[in-house]
């Protein structure tokens, strides 16, 4: 029986839930994942444990960034944090004794402040929320729970660890996004980009009685849209959804000292999409019908600076293929971008499968056809035992682990059949983009064409490299020409006579007309040469001296 009042967090009950938490870490435990389809064929929505893959379970000393030469250690944590990302869209980090008791607290202070608040008079499911931002005044800080800028301290750093190890993993520096958070610490009233969020849901009643089970799930499917976010909660009822389209219920075995990872769509477009985004959703009323404490949670999502830029150039310079698509844009346009497609999606009614493109964008054909490592298109395409289709550098890495990407299943290397349908349509999409990139390249080859053309007309000789451009000078300084123009050039100044002063860069001259004495800026195809008809005769041209640049 829980008391109704809230009760002050002192530094005794802190350190003996440091000492309650770190018994619970000798004997480390898996994390199931059971799809909702596979543990529920008849369509019961209930979820349960069964056995199944296991998220991959990091620990945050051997993920956070330190200096001198990778350990072993660092590099195993590494490889499994973000394999676990690329199979399930989640991976689950370990914190030490200190952190968990910080986190038992303070979901122990979120599950008292929202119950001492008034109960929804309805006498429905209530739910409370709070949403705490670091720098804000301290009259804001009044209405948040107790201990949120400690687990707001803490939980950042977990999240610029593991942002850090992704980047790693990705051969990339490990502070290559650092330029889109926030400075640590803030600048004096600077509030963070970064948020955290407190939530509680009541124990469903019934009749008087608790809920004996069902497990309603959340109507509202979310896609993460910041760089990652992480979710320590004190139940199950985080459900997320694989690459496979599968749902699952992802925290399932997670203690206080258990943080839930999952990506967000922001690191997904600074990424090139190598880091998908997740998308999840939360269960109601996930509880047992002998507990009436209900569930509180935290959730800390790391977001970008408004006025930083996603910029997928990194990427590129570490020898990953950029699909045209990803674009340098702002943060702040991307969320704008976000929120208008928010606004015109309709959300579907929730299923117990839930296919991947009733909740993600769905991916492009060329995407499909493409291999997610190198970007190269499929035309190599194998089967494996498990029936997957595999290529390029993910068919070698699948062989170099005997187990599948996707499945996890192991697979026997010498029965591999080749993909002809698969191969087939990757080879006409990459002739599709051949032939539109030699398209691209014929146009712009018959536009220069015509251009030299014109420069000849003009007197300028075109050059016989037609790969590189040069820059001609055709008109010398203090020589007399005449100005043709063109749609860009003034009216009154077309048919006049002037004298170049000056050369200027791209091909630009400044002149000074001879009748009215202006000084005008053209390039030089807007001039032609004088010819001896145009000069009435053999005319001496004085120098004329340009007062102006």
């Amino acid at each position: 029986m829980h008391r109704q009042v809230s009760s002050p967090i002192t530094p005794s009950s802190f350190n003996a839930a440091v000492s309650d938490v770190s018994t619970g870490f000798t004997k480390p435990h898996a994390i199931t994942v059971t799809p909702i389809s596979a543990a529920y064929p008849s369509g019961n929505p209930m979820v349960m444990t069964m056995s199944g893959s296991s998220l991959a379970r990091v620990r945050l000393s051997e993920i956070l960034p330190y200096e001198g030469a990778p350990s072993p250690a660092y590099g195993k944590a590494v490889e499994a944090l973000s394999m676990s990302l690329m199979r399930y869209n989640a991976s689950v980090i370990e914190l030490g004794s200190e952190d968990a008791a910080l986190m038992r607290c303070g979901l122990e202070a979120s599950r008292l402040y929202f119950r001492t608040r008034s109960p929804n008079v309805s006498g429905k499911t209530n739910r409370g929320l709070s949403m705490y931002r670091a720098g804000r005044s301290v009259e804001d800080l009044d209405s948040s729970p107790p201990c949120m800028a400690e687990i707001f301290r803490c939980l950042g750093k977990v999240a610029r660890a593991a942002l850090s190890a992704i980047a790693r993993h990705l051969r990339l520096r490990s502070d290559v996004f650092n330029h889109m958070l926030d400075d640590f610490p803030l600048a004096p009233n600077e509030v963070s980009s970064s948020v955290l969020l407190a939530s509680y849901a009541h124990a469903s009643i019934q009749n008087g009685k608790p809920s004996s089970g069902g497990g309603n799930l959340s109507t509202n499917i979310e896609v993460e849209k910041g760089l990652l976010t992480l979710f320590c909660s004190d139940g199950t009822g985080i459900q997320v959804c694989d690459p496979n389209g599968r749902w699952y219920t992802a925290d399932n075995g997670c203690g206080v000292g258990d943080l839930l990872l999952i990506t967000g769509k922001a690191l997904s477009h600074a990424t090139a999409g190598l880091r998908p985004a997740a998308s999840y959703r939360t269960t109601t009323d996930h509880l047992s019908g002998t507990d009436t404490r209900g569930r509180a949670s935290l959730a800390f999502r790391l977001m970008p600076k408004s006025n930083a830029i996603l910029d997928c150039s990194p990427i590129e310079a570490a020898g990953h293929v950029i699909p045209q698509s990803y674009v340098p844009v702002s943060v702040s346009q991307f969320m704008d971008n976000l929120l208008a497609e928010n606004d015109t999606l309709v959300i579907p009614p929730v299923k117990t499968h839930v296919p991947r493109e009733d909740v993600c964008k769905e991916p492009s054909l060329r995407s499909v056809l493409s291999d997610p490592i190198s970007g190269a298109f499929l035309e190599d395409a194998m089967v494996v035992s498990c029936g997957h289709s595999f290529g390029g550098l993910m068919l070698r890495r699948v062989l170099e682990m005997s187990r599948c990407m996707l499945c996890n299943a192991e697979i026997e290397t010498g029965s591999l059949v080749p993909n002809h349908a698969l191969r087939a349509a990757a080879s006409a999409i990459k002739q599709q983009d051949d032939k539109r990139l030699f398209h691209n390249a014929a146009m712009r080859r018959r536009r220069k064409e015509m251009s030299d053309q014109m420069d000849v007309e003009n007197g300028d000789p075109a050059t016989d490299d037609g790969m590189h451009r040069v820059v001609h000078y055709p008109f010398a300084v203090n020589e007399k020409v005449l100005i043709k123009g063109n749609r860009r050039t003034p009216e009154k100044f077309v048919g006049k006579e002037a004298i170049v002063t000056s050369q200027c860069l791209n091909g630009w001259y400044l002149l000074k007309i001879v009748e009215s004495g202006d000084n005008v800026r053209l390039q030089y195809r807007s001039l032609k040469k004088m010819m001896n008809d145009d000069r009435g005769g053999s005319l001496q041209v004085q120098a004329v001296e340009s007062n102006s640049l």
